[in-house]
């Protein structure tokens, strides 16, 4: 199984809020997910986001593929791989 950490869409048309998760990298973008470590606004100046940092390093360290946006948020929050 191909696990991803990705942005789940969330919020209003054209005010979208994502929520950061780990997910099968088959399921859909909004689909199932397996657990939730984070949010991402970037509707406001500038973007916010919030990271449980202790989940993302226990999921990299696992072997879970970060979306190139996700990896940014993550150099952002200043979490490595």
């Amino acid at each position: 199984m191909a696990v991803k950490i990705r942005l789940r869409r969330m919020g209003k048309k054209r005010h979208p809020i994502y929520r950061i998760v780990v997910a099968d990298s088959r399921s859909p973008r909004d689909g199932r997910c397996i657990e939730e470590i984070g949010t991402y606004d970037p509707n406001t100046d500038p973007s916010e986001y919030h990271v449980n940092e202790e989940l993302a390093k226990k999921w990299l360290a696992t072997g879970a593929q970060p979306t190139d946006t996700v990896s940014r948020i993550f150099k952002m929050a200043g979490i490595e791989k």
